[in-house]
């Protein structure tokens, strides 16, 4: 009797095991703070100016970025949170923050912004806002012709 069962457990076990894999990433950001692009696009137009990190790998920022955006990340990497702390550390802990990456869908894969956010959060900054950058970059930002510029990594971050 108990050979019978084997298979049932070992079904219910995988049914368990692909449930909690299969759960999307959760934000530590509250929904809130969420910003969508033409909405960020038309607060950068409209001359207000947060602080805007990107918080992506080089390569990214280096083609183009943010207009404004300061080069922090990526956040993946221990160093790009070293660096994220250094360019965060003289702004005033109420500042307005913008932090993005843009590698890759925001959702459930982005690797630099979730720990970018908690990095800012554990400083003691109160006024994060993540932008939702729910393609890429390049097609949420770049092809829509929002603001950008070209610029270093290495230059910016000095």
């Amino acid at each position: 009797m108990l050979k019978h069962m084997r298979p049932i457990r070992f079904a219910l076990f995988t049914l368990v095991a692909t449930l909690c894999f299969s759960q999307q990433v959760s934000d530590p950001w509250p929904a809130g703070s969420l910003m969508e692009p033409a909405a960020f696009a038309k607060e950068l137009q409209s001359g207000e100016s947060p602080t805007i990190l990107c918080v992506a790998f080089p390569q990214l920022y280096n083609d183009k970025h943010i207009v404004h955006a300061v080069f922090a990340g990526p956040g993946s990497k221990p160093e790009g949170l070293e660096a994220l702390k250094k360019a965060a550390e003289p702004l005033a802990r109420d500042a307005d923050l913008v932090i993005y990456c843009g590698c890759c869908p925001l959702a459930n894969k982005c690797p630099n912004i979730r720990p970018a956010y908690r990095t800012l959060k554990e400083m003691g900054f109160t006024h994060i806002r993540v932008l939702n950058l729910p393609t890429n970059m390049q097609t949420d930002w770049v092809a829509k012709d929002y603001p950008t510029e070209a610029g270093s990594a290495a230059a910016s971050s000095k």
